[in-house]
């Protein structure tokens, strides 16, 4: 099982993760996020309080993720298969994404 944390304006949205490699995803609020007055990270990602849940990457985080050339740089700098899209999401925490929403790595 692997996780990122999603940020919202630099607070602390949810949780993003993947069941096992390309078996399931699944995105749940942080409860402080949802008492706050913070909008949604997306409009199909609206706020609740149970999880949401899919058998691929959520198009809103598929679309965050590098195309064409700068994919395959990305991929083959890390050594991550060109198909592992959380994985390559992975490989961009903490890096700048166009809008609010930023993804971390999860520290324990």
């Amino acid at each position: 099982m692997r996780q990122l944390e999603v940020y919202m304006n630099n607070l602390k949205a949810g949780v993003l993760t993947e069941q096992r490699p390309g078996t399931g995803y699944s995105f749940v609020y942080n409860p402080e996020y949802l008492a706050s007055e913070a909008p949604s990270i997306s409009v199909t990602l609206s706020k609740r309080k149970e999880s949401y849940e899919s058998s691929t990457l959520f198009p809103f985080f598929a679309n965050m993720l590098p195309e064409g050339a700068n994919r395959k740089v990305i991929c083959r700098t890390f050594r991550i298969d060109e198909h592992d899209l959380f994985g390559i999401l992975a490989a961009m925490a903490g890096k700048d994404f166009i809008g609010g929403v930023n993804i971390k790595r999860v520290t324990e």
